[in-house]
């Protein structure tokens, strides 16, 4: 087994879903390198046809739904309609390229948040997303 692979593997097996081949086989793709990643389903699609893996967009889709659901990932929604998926599940802000339509990392000692709204009655905050939008500077 490739050093991807177990490394996928491993990551998997730090949740209760059943290591099944195309879940190693992604999850292979998302961390076989050591690094987090910000993926569309649409771009572990491509990463996944371009390895030679047999998978559907559907299952990629549910698949990263269910990494999601396990703690393995958290899901990343931009202009609500838009979902990345990152492999980083600590809380951190994170950079929206408008030209490139990626998501990357920025920097969270930068972040302060000073304070935040009360949260209505009977509820409590569940989390904070930030997700900073840049656009590159028009000169003139």
């Amino acid at each position: 087994m490739s050093e991807a692979m177990e490394r996928g593997k491993d990551w998997l097996g730090r949740s209760d879903l059943r290591p099944t081949r195309q879940r190693v086989a992604l999850a292979a793709l998302l961390v076989g390198d050591g690094k987090n990643r910000h993926v569309t389903a649409e771009s572990l699609f491509a990463s996944a046809k371009d390895s030679g893996e047999q998978v559907s967009l559907a299952t990629v889709y549910n698949t990263l739904k269910a990494f999601c659901e396990a703690g393995l990932m958290q899901e990343v929604t931009v202009d609500g309609s838009r979902s990345y998926f990152d492999t980083n599940t600590h809380d951190h802000p994170h950079f929206f390229w408008e030209d490139q339509g990626a998501l990357t990392d920025a920097p969270a000692e930068q972040l302060q948040i000073t304070r935040l709204p009360e949260a209505p009655e009977g509820s409590e905050i569940a989390s904070v997303e930030v997700v900073i939008r840049l656009r590159r500077k028009t000169t003139g």
